[in-house]
């Protein structure tokens, strides 16, 4: 007798798990067929999101020179540095937006914003004459007048025909206490320019802060004709005019401070003390228009002392949109403008 072999013995039957579900359910409803899953549950289901950072990068709409130049010029401040700001990412080599972003930062408070914008300016352009110089104003303002000095008289240095560096380095100079030195840069700053009204105010109100009202008289008569209409002006020569003995044309300048500007309270109050005087006029005149006339003969031997200094070249048009209107209290009743912006 033969012997099958184990293996014909032994038959191995392997079954899928899958083939089991189905013999399982074999002898159930056929009507019904199991259902097999050929899917993931819904509650496991993967979720596909738009999130903000799939989302495309939005590109910020560019800002031109020109459309924050006009928000500066129309005095919306806040909003100019604004633009400025996006101005300076967009073309960050040009000095003349760092520049502007330093000026509308400084009117609209910001003078820590302001200085930076400045100096980033001057890294760009270290002769940016117009960065050194409002640097400087905006380091006035903070009392840091040591720094100011400093920059005006680089400015200087850049430039030695900028009357208008002459004339911040003469705001520095008073703040120091150096009142000779900063005689003598007003000076300067008028025979360079000698329609330069607000160096004619300064150096006023020097004299008439040191008691000298006589010499006051001439720089402010010239500045009132110059600019007729600046309240401060009339204001403090109006001051001169009355200390130095002359009621009746004090009377006359501190009206012209008020119909320039009927809420100019100092020269309100001025024009009420001298209205109560009641002075014989005919002892205390003054020929105002002939004061001007001298102190013009003054700044004609000025120019022989500084060697006929050239007036300075004319501003672009991006400096003539900067000048300021804003006035400084120096004393109680004498106004100081610490000088055009631009």
């Amino acid at each position: 007798m033969s012997l099958a072999s184990p293996l014909t013995r032994l038959t191995l039957v392997t079954v899928s798990p899958l083939m089991a579900l189905v013999i399982g359910c074999g002898s159930g409803d056929s009507a019904n067929p199991p259902t097999v899953a050929t899917s993931i549950a819904s509650d496991t289901r993967p979720t596909v999101t738009t999130s903000a950072s799939t989302a495309a990068p939005v590109t910020p709409t560019p800002v031109s020179y020109e459309s924050a130049e006009a928000a500066y010029s129309a005095q919306r401040y806040p909003e100019a540095t604004e633009l400025f700001s996006r101005y300076t990412e967009q073309k960050p080599e040009n000095p003349w937006g760092f520049y502007m972003l330093g000026l509308a930062s400084w009117k609209a408070g910001n003078l820590t914003q302001a200085e930076v914008a400045f100096d980033q300016a001057l890294k760009l352009d270290p002769k940016h004459q117009k960065s050194w110089l409002n640097s400087a104003r905006v380091l006035l303002e903070q009392g840091r007048a040591d720094e100011a000095l400093e920059r005006a008289q680089t400015a200087i240095e850049h430039d030695s025909a900028s009357g208008e560096a002459w004339r911040v380095l003469a705001r520095a100079q008073v703040d120091l206490g150096k009142i000779d030195e900063a005689v003598e840069a007003n000076r300067h700053a008028i025979a360079l320019d000698e329609r330069d009204v607000w160096a004619m105010n300064n150096l006023g109100l020097i004299y008439i802060e040191r008691g000298q009202y006589a010499e006051a008289l001439p720089p402010l008569a010239r500045a009132t004709q110059l600019k007729p209409n600046a309240p401060v002006f009339q204001n403090n020569l109006g001051q001169a005019l009355e200390r130095s003995g002359y009621p009746v044309a004090a009377q006359a300048a501190y009206e012209g401070a008020l119909a320039a500007d009927s809420t100019y309270a100092k020269a309100s109050i001025g024009l009420e003390r001298v209205a109560h005087r009641n002075e014989d006029s005919t002892a205390t005149e003054v020929d105002v228009a002939s004061l001007a006339r001298d102190f013009q003969l003054s700044v004609e031997q000025w120019r022989d002392e500084f060697a006929k200094v050239s007036p300075s070249e004319p501003e672009s048009e991006a400096d003539t949109l900067t000048t300021s209107s804003m006035a400084r209290d120096s004393t109680p009743e004498v106004v100081s403008q610490p000088d055009s912006s631009h």
